[in-house]
């Protein structure tokens, strides 16, 4: 007779033969699905009254999945979109246990029919490019710290690169003479170079020869030569883009976070006349289909598109108000 693997055993499992050994998925992901569960096995916790590693497969059902997605959003406040990541999450792993344990089936397939929650989708934020200035000239770059930011944000706008890949650099990333360009390891593990413009050549260029604070420290160390946080490159950025907004006061109305950097580099391909094919391969993105949001967010694209179609003959008109017992009668 097959011994049938607990819930507990498959889990483990899952993190460290898919996620790890298989997928090798990034770091980043593994802490996303973690959480996930973290906050899965608590709440099944509450509700069944039974410790998380006593839990049996059959106990983590689709009602069980749905009242937890529902409580997020209540308890929380998460947006539809958070939801949906952790949807994904709970949907992984039970791909992955409908082949460990194929006895659960009909289960494993109420559970993966369970639907994403649809959002509505803002048009994605950027900077223009007097804001860019505004924010590469806010770094104090008589201070080793402010020539790190001044660097760190060139490279940003320019290359696009995500915050984790950013973070992640070391200088044997970097190739600044003949053919310059950086290197990095994307999502999906996918290597990609990207190009550097003159400018930035010069800037890293002068960067790489300041004194290394530990010999092991990324391009962009913190203060004490380790890697730079997520919550350290926001702190940063908020920092300068709040100095900034007195040269360029729109920016006192735009929330900017290393993504909107990414964006930005994204519309400025875009505006340039780029085809959406090459942005995306200079994002890294899975699918061109990714690239759709940015053609939708460029209103100069867009009336570029207007000023080349015949104008429709409209007629201003004149607003004549309704008769008083009509009006009375229209908004009952």
């Amino acid at each position: 007779m097959t011994v049938q693997p607990t819930f507990s055993t498959l889990l483990e499992r899952y993190f460290t033969q898919r996620l790890v050994q298989q997928r090798q998925a990034s770091a980043h992901t593994i802490a996303s699905y973690r959480d996930t569960f973290r906050l899965l096995l608590q709440f099944a916790h509450r509700q069944l009254h039974r410790a998380p590693s006593a839990l049996a497969i059959d106990d983590i059902n689709a009602p069980l999945v749905v009242e937890f997605l529902d409580e997020l959003e209540k308890t929380r406040n998460v947006t539809a979109r958070t939801r949906n990541l952790r949807l994904t999450a709970i949907r992984s792993f039970f791909r992955f246990v409908a082949f460990e344990a194929p006895a659960h089936a009909a289960q494993i397939q109420r559970v993966l029919a369970i639907p994403a929650k649809r959002h509505a989708r803002a048009l994605v934020p950027f900077l223009s490019r007097a804001e860019v200035d505004a924010l590469l000239a806010a770094p104090d770059q008589r201070t080793w710290s402010g020539r790190r930011d001044h660097a760190l944000i060139l490279l940003a706008v320019q290359t696009g690169l995500r915050l984790s890949e950013l973070t992640g650099l070391h200088q044997r990333d970097l190739q600044i003479g003949t053919g310059a360009h950086v290197r990095v390891i994307g999502k999906g593990r996918k290597e990609r170079c990207t190009p550097l413009s003159k400018n930035t050549r010069a800037v890293l260029a002068a960067w790489v020869k300041e004194p290394q604070r530990r010999p092991d420290q990324p391009l962009f160390p913190n203060a004490s030569g380790g890697r730079l946080s997520a919550h350290g490159v926001q702190y940063l950025l908020a920092t300068h883009v709040a100095s900034a907004t007195t040269a360029c006061p729109s920016l006192k109305n735009k929330r900017v976070s290393p993504h909107v950097l990414r964006h930005t580099t994204a519309m400025d391909l875009l505006q340039q006349g780029t085809d959406r094919s090459v942005i995306a391969m200079w994002l890294g993105h899975e699918s061109i289909e990714t690239t759709q949001i940015y053609l939708d967010a460029d209103l100069e694209l867009k009336q570029r598109v207007l000023d080349r179609v015949t104008p429709l003959n409209g007629k201003p008109g004149r607003y004549r108000p309704d008769d008083k017992l009509l009006a009375f009668l229209k908004n009952l």
